[in-house]
């Protein structure tokens, strides 16, 4: 996998773009950088290739498809054997509601992000959680009020590192 130093200003401007709007085609990329609409469709291909673009998503509203309520969980577990905690990922990373699944420091071992389309849905999946994991101690449930920002972007640096 090639590392930020690897990567031209033409890389890192195209990283920004598509993070932006992913299905922008080539010709309108090519406005914003200066290279043809073919070598922006190789380096898209090689950065593809090698992982750099992990995949491509669409966002959608959830208001407009029923998942209205995010729920922002803490998850503590009682034990942090590498199994257990195997098992749990493995858990989250399978459940439809949860959008994001953070291991962290702190007084939480896990911070997870659930999307679910009324209170009922989510303490269905709560009630799973700990009866499918014993290993969970407890958790804490903040409820989003209003969605201030939310995305995935990740800031690439235009300049190369010296």
């Amino acid at each position: 996998m090639p590392s930020l130093e690897r990567l031209d200003r033409f890389d890192r401007q195209l990283l920004n773009l598509v993070q932006e709007d992913a299905g922008q085609t080539t010709e309108r990329l090519a406005e914003q950088i200066p290279l043809s609409p073919s070598a922006i469709q190789r380096r898209l291909r090689r950065l593809r290739e090698e992982g750099v673009i992990a995949r491509e998503i669409a966002v959608v509203d959830a208001r407009k498809v029923g998942s209205s309520t995010l729920f922002v969980v803490s998850l503590k577990v009682e034990r942090e054997r590498p199994e257990l905690l195997g098992e749990l990922r493995s858990w989250l990373a399978a459940q439809e509601h949860v959008q994001q699944a953070f291991y962290v420091t702190g007084e939480a071992d896990f911070v997870l992000i659930i999307s679910a389309p009324d209170t009922a849905t989510y303490d269905a999946l709560m009630v799973r959680l700990v009866s499918d994991n014993p290993n969970v101690e407890r958790f804490t449930t903040n409820v989003a009020l209003s969605v201030v920002k939310r995305g995935l972007t990740i800031p690439v640096p235009l300049n190369e590192p010296d």
